[in-house]
Order: structure tokens, then sequence, then C-alpha cells
């Protein structure tokens, strides 16, 4: 588990995140801020397309530009939304962080109205059957 200072670090990046969010057609802009093995922070906001299949996640850009600048190992998320409502992550994002962190990962979820109220959950406990591992017959780098 991460410290007190740094979730609150991680909240307060993945809110300056969502800032920066590109969302005219939902006016839900997210954030993520994705905490690698150093203590370094990587963040990203959601991008949303006029063809919607072409939007991306907050949390998929933190770790699109976490991996591009060579990282791999990541211990916590932070993901904040400028609404009430809290932004538990998509299916797609869940298996995205399910391919470079373990089930024990840490997601920080908050709403830009309320920071200091969050949610902390468990990736196994959002994706418990996710797709890869021990439930692909083939081998990781193929599934």
């Amino acid at each position: 588990m991460i410290s007190d200072s740094q979730i609150k670090e991680l909240i307060v990046a993945a809110a300056a995140a969502a800032e920066k969010a590109y969302a005219p057609y939902s006016g839900y802009a997210v954030g993520a801020a994705l905490m690698d093995a150093e203590g370094e922070i990587h963040s990203g906001c959601n991008v949303e397309n006029v063809s919607y299949g072409l939007s991306i996640c907050a949390e998929r850009n933190a770790v699109f530009q976490a991996i591009a600048a060579g990282e791999r190992d990541f211990v916590a998320i932070a993901i904040v939304a400028s609404s009430q409502i809290k932004p538990l992550p998509c299916g797609a994002c869940r298996q995205v962080l399910t391919e470079f962190c373990g089930p024990e990962f840490e997601l920080y979820i908050a709403s830009s109205e309320d920071p200091a109220t969050y949610e902390r959950h468990l990736l196994k406990d959002l994706l418990p059957h996710a797709f890869g591992g021990e439930t692909c017959p083939l081998p990781i780098s193929q599934c």
C-alpha cells in the first residue's frame, strides 16, 4: 500500500490531468495519474473523438505514456473525474492495467468536486477473471 502523502499526490496529479481533457461530446473530463515503482508519476486524460471508438480513456492514456517513457512496473493509479460520479475504469482499461499490474495493484477513485473522499480498489476485485495468464492457453505474449 502506498502512503497517504503518495495517494494525495496521485489524486492532485489526476485532477490536474482532468483539467487538460478533451471531452466536448460527453462533458465528462477524466484524469489519471499512474505511479511507477520508482515513485514517478505518469499522467493522462481522456481524449474524445466524434467517432467515439477512436477516443481514449485517461487510464489507458497514462499507461501508454508510462510505457513510452520506458516504465513497466506500476504500484498505483488515481483516477479523477469532473463530476460527482467517481470514475471507475471501463473494461478495456481494466484489461490494459492487468497487462502491466498485479492483482494487488491499487486504484484510487475520486471526484474533482470532493477529491479528499476517495475510494480504494484492488485490480483483482475490479477484474476477477481477466484475460491472460492462467486464463489463456497460449504464452502471455501471444494472448
